[in-house]
């Protein structure tokens, strides 16, 4: 009796040929970039805005897409995903504050000048401005909101965001999902 033959497992073909790695990688290089003052000419005179997120491409092609991001207080992104690209981040100064979906309930993160995270296909999660640890002199606090600033690459470049909610099941229901090429729907 002939053995039958083993059928080889579907490969999981990947929507870039970049991994969440090299994505960490390009968020890093550039972090130093904007620490060593390479992007000034991009930011607003005066710096980031305090009152709106803010953001500018860094550098873009077919294959990634690299962005820097100001984060102000009371801003959220909404619990989203970044469709079919993967993406990474790295905190230029400031905190963030990540919520994200595990599959069974929202976790919760801080993220300081220096972390990085790498978001896989169906990562779901939001993203919003944390207020830094204060180190206060004689008693005052500091005058004034210092927006957060962070680098994101996404490989391939975005072209959509899925936005979500918890159902009172606590399950994740898709809301709506915007065509986009910013790391911000419209």
């Amino acid at each position: 009796m002939a053995m039958p033959l083993a059928v080889a497992a579907p490969s999981l073909v990947a929507p870039t040929r970049l991994r969440l790695p090299d994505l960490l990688h390009a968020t890093d290089r550039a972090a130093d970039d904007v620490l060593s003052g390479r992007y000034d000419h991009l930011v607003p005179a005066g710096g980031p805005p305090t009152e709106d997120r803010w953001f500018v491409r860094l550098h873009g092609d077919d294959e990634l897409d690299v962005w820097l991001i100001s984060w102000v207080p009371d801003k959220s992104t909404e619990l989203h995903d970044h469709a079919g690209s993967l993406g990474a981040l790295t905190v230029v100064s400031g905190a963030l504050a990540e919520t994200r979906w595990d599959g069974d309930a929202l976790r919760h993160r801080r993220l300081v000048a220096g972390d990085q995270a790498a978001f896989p296909l169906g990562w779901v999660h939001d993203v919003t401005w944390a207020r830094e640890k204060i180190v206060t002199v004689a008693g005052r606090e500091p005058v004034g909101v210092v927006p957060t600033l962070s680098v994101h690459a996404y490989s391939p470049p975005l072209t959509a965001m899925s936005y979500y909610e918890v159902t009172e099941r606590n399950t994740l229901r898709r809301s709506r999902t915007e065509l986009t090429d910013k790391p911000e729907g419209d």
